[in-house]
């Protein structure tokens, strides 16, 4: 399967996703609808990128006099610093600049700066780009990285996978705006979810559904499906299960979700699971119903549902509240029960999720949010 790569790299921390350009433009483009202003004035940092690679950078930089940006800083890592060991040598970008020095091409992160025209051709663009050795490997974590953090007003870039806790840490900590990319089980971490519940980081714009295409570097095992090598030799893989996570507006957050009433969806339910049902099922651990699809959430249910963290895709903060998450620690006080080897063999499955019983036996469901209708 396409998400086999996503396992596989971050068993191997190889982080070296390439996010593609339409993507980016994509989601980039949503917030601008919706604030044209919004970049105006900033400066916006792009850590763990590399221009010469990235398209972060390639689309600020041709969108630096549109967007009214102050400044664009981009940093990458040395190749020494990454979890995969790149073949390729430096690049003629970085050779044929006179500040190349082969001794720290290895082992230096770089530094690039974009905020002025320096070929006075009438207007700044990637032409104007000027880079510099960073005096450690660009870790984001480093000191000079952090400075740069401080500058910023917003941090916009494809994390390391391997390190999402703590690039959204990171982030959070400087109070900063952002949009970055991260698997959508980062959702239920204990570093994200008390964002998403008190509406301080939401979904991003675009990617809701099915996988996306990454470029990866020739050194990327293709060692599942949902790959391809194009015609100039650039190797790609598909990954599912990913998203933006942003804590800048859209609009597409503030459009509430069709709903249908209970008696509806259990008899018009395209999902068999709920047609043809009497009712829908009761948690016995929590004092909610289990919602196993959001286009199945009851319109006239006032009570609180347990839905897939997918609902986020859909989730309109004028529409519900999010009250907590099934875990196993009782985080939210929401558990009306909690099991021990008494009650039953699996009691600490069933601890971490909602159970529910299905012919006769209590059976855990996947991770749901809590959440309960305005």
């Amino acid at each position: 399967m396409a998400n086999t790569n996503l396992k596989e790299a971050k068993a191997a921390k190889n982080d070296e996703f390439y996010t593609q350009f339409h993507d980016i433009e994509i989601e980039m483009n949503a917030y601008l609808e919706y604030d044209p202003n919004v970049f105006r004035g900033k400066t916006v940092l792009l850590p763990c990128d590399d221009p010469e690679w990235s398209n972060f950078t390639r689309f600020f930089a041709a969108k630096f006099d549109e967007l009214g940006i102050k400044k664009l800083i981009s940093t990458s890592y040395a190749p020494d610093a990454k979890k995969m060991k790149l073949l390729a040598e430096p690049s003629l970008f970085e050779m044929e600049a006179p500040q190349f020095d082969p001794k720290k091409a290895q082992t230096k992160g770089k530094i690039f700066i974009l905020d002025k025209d320096i070929t006075n051709d009438g207007r700044v663009n990637i032409e104007d780009l000027q880079w510099e050795y960073l005096e450690g490997d660009g870790d984001f974590r480093s000191k000079e990285v952090t400075k740069l953090r401080d500058e910023a007003d917003f941090i916009i870039t494809n994390p390391p996978f391997s390190l999402f806790r703590e690039f959204l840490a990171w982030i959070i900590d400087a109070n900063k705006k952002f949009i970055i990319i991260g698997n959508m089980n980062a959702i239920t971490y204990k570093e994200a979810f008390p964002l998403i519940k008190d509406n301080k980081m939401w979904l991003g714009y675009s990617i809701h559904s099915g996988d996306r295409e990454f470029e990866v570097p020739n050194e990327y095992p293709l060692a599942a499906a949902g790959w391809r090598i194009d015609e100039n030799g650039r190797k790609f893989i598909r990954v599912k299960g990913v998203r933006w996570f942003t804590n800048i507006d859209h609009g597409r957050r503030h459009q509430p979700l069709a709903l249908m009433s209970m008696a509806d969806n259990l008899r018009f339910s395209r999902h068999k699971e709920l047609k043809g049902k009497t009712a829908y099922d009761h948690y016995d651990n929590y004092d909610a119903i289990e919602v196993p699809f959001t286009d199945a959430i009851p319109s006239d249910y006032d009570g609180v549902m347990g839905v897939p963290i997918s609902f986020l895709d859909k989730y309109c903060p004028e529409q519900f509240e999010i009250l907590g998450i099934t875990d196993r620690g009782n985080e939210w006080a929401l558990k009306a029960k909690e099991y021990t080897v008494f009650d039953t063999p699996n009691f600490a499955d069933l601890n971490r999720r909602g159970a529910i019983w299905s012919n006769g036996t209590l059976v855990s469901t996947y991770a749901r949010l809590l959440i309960k209708k305005l």
